[in-house]
């Protein structure tokens, strides 16, 4: 088939991408979103195929049945309290794969000096680097995120100075591999690369892992697409844009999100030394203690109140509590009390978790309200519920100049007349900062599992 309907065919599948993901934006369209751009994929993927160059059909069939074997298997075995390790993995993967055949083009094309052209060699010298930072990078999010690894930042005396000398030797190993053409400074390349994705990950906090999933994400795209353009593959080159790009903003609106320039969120522990010592940033040092309520009592405030908003958390993904926290809200309508859900953009462990478990419940659309839409209405509200969340609703991020997480915008419950935290115990976030929340006079504690106490809670509202 000649090369220009192939391109036509990309441009078709490049559409189809871009429709698919702005679908994404809304809970409504997102699931046609996922089927339109898994379309321009396959047809992406359909026409590459037709391409005279290609002589090696069962390696890319291979390739597919391997790739369809273990997507399906994620999809259907990963539990959705781990996507986003499975987000960092996946998209660490994607980044390797393209370190990698920057390699495989390096070897083929570059016999002897001068072998490759120049638009070429530095496709190649950019995707081994990015690629690179990016597969490694991913893994020690994924580390993180898992608890293979602390979620603490993990820095070093000297760090400072080993990255400025990690990149000098980047740059000396680019113009060294540039000028000599030797696969040998390439290896040493790429050993660099994984050096400094390991670096850049480690001393940021488990609390900004999603900044950096998705900044990493973006790494990837633009290694794709720089891969793009040493195969002089049109659809690598679209798809690998479309992913930097987006990935670039999600970054920043994260990062908007999350009230902390990027700068901080990425260099802010370089060179800094390990805490210790001290308790926590926010914690109680007035001797204040919490109280606690029964589920009879708590029962009873949510029967007789007007206004209630719940505020799903990362405890309530663990506990799998999203069907459950939807049927005592579905039990207090039926008794006319005005129910919402306060979604806060980074609760969980990625963008829209939350949004995810709470449609997957059948949580009407128009009763999830954004942080920046329900912050005003907290005063007015009688009762909040919060089922597994720490740092997003942490006052010491607004109160508290000195905590990690002073500047983030936080979801207001405070302000509301009551709140009833649902938590297993008073360990801190993943941010490792204690909540004063839990000792304000307004605040009850329910110490038990979210998906066991929202049960004891349904129970205890159909008595009264």
């Amino acid at each position: 088939m000649s090369r220009t309907w192939i391109d036509v065919a990309y441009l078709v599948a490049a559409i189809l991408l871009i429709v698919g993901v702005k679908r994404l934006a809304h809970p409504r369209t997102a699931r046609s979103g996922n089927w339109i751009a898994a379309v321009g994929m396959a047809i992406a993927i359909g026409f590459t195929f037709l391409i005279e160059e290609i002589d090696s059909y069962w390696l890319m069939l291979a390739g597919i049945a391997v790739g369809s074997v273990v997507g399906v298997i994620s999809a259907r075995a990963v539990k959705m309290t781990q996507i986003p390790q499975m987000v960092a993995l996946f998209n660490g993967v994607g980044g390797g794969a393209a370190a990698l055949i920057a390699a495989s083009e390096f070897h083929r094309n570059a016999p002897a000096p001068g072998g490759l052209a120049g638009n070429v060699l530095v496709g190649i010298l950019f995707s081994a680097v990015i690629g690179s930072v990016s597969f490694w990078g991913s893994l020690v999010a994924f580390g993180k995120l898992q608890e293979l690894i602390t979620g603490r930042p993990l820095v070093f005396p000297g760090q400072n100075l080993f990255n400025a000398a990690l990149g000098v030797a980047l740059v000396a190993l680019v113009a060294l591999t540039a000028v000599t053409e030797n696969g040998l400074w390439l290896v040493l390349l790429m050993l660099a690369a994984a050096v400094l994705g390991v670096l850049f990950v480690l001393p940021i906090g488990g609390a900004d892992m999603p900044v950096v999933i998705s900044l990493l994400n973006a790494c990837t795209g633009l290694a794709a697409a720089s891969t793009g353009f040493v195969l002089h593959n049109t659809a690598l080159i679209i798809g690998g844009t479309i992913v930097g790009a987006s990935g670039t903003l999600l970054t920043v609106m994260m990062g908007r999100a999350m009230g902390r320039p990027l700068v901080q969120t990425l260099f802010g522990a370089f060179g800094a030394t390990p805490a210790s010592g001290p308790a926590p940033a926010g914690a109680p040092t007035d001797g204040a203690s919490v109280r606690t309520a029964s589920p009879e009592d708590i029962g009873f405030m949510l029967a007789y109140a007007r206004r209630v908003v719940f505020v799903p958390g990362y405890g309530l993904a663990v506990a799998q509590a999203q069907h459950d926290v939807r049927s005592i809200g579905e039990l207090l309508e039926s008794k006319g009390v005005d129910v919402r859900y306060a979604i806060h953009p980074v609760a969980g462990r990625m963008p829209g978790h939350m949004n995810v478990l709470l449609a997957e419940a059948n949580v009407p659309y128009d009763e999830l309200f954004e942080m920046d839409e329900i912050n005003p209405e907290f005063p007015q509200t009688d009762v909040v519920v919060v089922v597994g969340a720490n740092d997003v609703v942490n006052p010491a991020a607004r109160n508290s100049p000195g905590s990690p997480i002073y500047g983030m915008p936080i979801l207001d419950v405070d302000k509301a007349h009551n709140v009833v935290v649902i938590k297993r115990s008073l360990a801190t976030g993943f941010a490792g900062v204690d909540n004063p929340l839990f000792y304000d006079p307004k605040t009850v504690m329910l110490f038990d599992d979210a998906k066991t106490a929202l049960e004891r809670l349904i129970t205890a509202v159909k008595a009264v």
